[in-house]
């Protein structure tokens, strides 16, 4: 028969949110009990040293509530941020998807025509449609996804190369040079 093993975090102190829940639980018993004359009459009978005991365990929830707050605030402004952060590379990478596709298509319609008309011998020069639509953006799987500034940087390669801008091979030099190579 297998014995359940103790729970490690039952040794340890109760939580910031534990504590939390543990006094509104003992203000909201407080308040119910009885009537609301029940509740006044009570406190009209406590002393002035347990009124400043009361007051005191008040405001130290009022103070843990609002550092409980502000911290969930917080978390919750930096999970929407990389949420956008997101969003955003997923767009722009479709978008890349979408423009490599139409390109490839339109490179094959090109070929199949110069291939049934005579070339009369002259080359465009300077930069080409498309040109870094084909660039390829290093890649290497990490443990865990990649972090937000990692996608801040590929979702900057990957504007870029939907616009084709001269950027692109600036921008993957400096993040080949950063050495942070993404799984993509």
């Amino acid at each position: 028969m297998m014995q359940e093993s103790p729970d490690p975090e039952d040794d340890e102190t109760p939580s910031q949110s534990d504590r939390l829940s543990i006094l509104s639980q003992e203000i909201q018993t407080l308040k119910r009990s009885s009537t609301n004359n029940s509740y006044e009459e009570r406190v009209k009978r406590l002393s002035v040293a347990e009124l400043n005991e009361l007051l005191e365990e008040i405001e130290t929830a009022i103070k843990d509530y609002s550092e409980e707050l502000v911290q969930q605030l917080a978390l919750r402004d930096e999970l929407e941020f990389e949420k956008e952060v997101k969003n955003s590379f997923i767009s722009v990478l479709i978008e890349v998807q979408n423009k490599q596709r139409e390109h490839k298509e339109t490179a094959k319609k090109k070929k199949k025509l110069k291939n049934g008309s005579p070339q009369n011998g002259k080359q465009e020069r300077g930069h080409m449609p498309g040109t870094y639509l084909t660039t390829v953006i290093p890649y290497e799987k990490k443990n865990g996804p990649p972090s937000v500034e990692d996608l801040q940087t590929l979702t900057k390669i990957l504007h870029a190369m939907k616009e084709d801008s001269e950027k692109v091979p600036s921008l993957l030099t400096d993040y080949i040079l950063k050495g942070e190579f993404l799984s993509i």
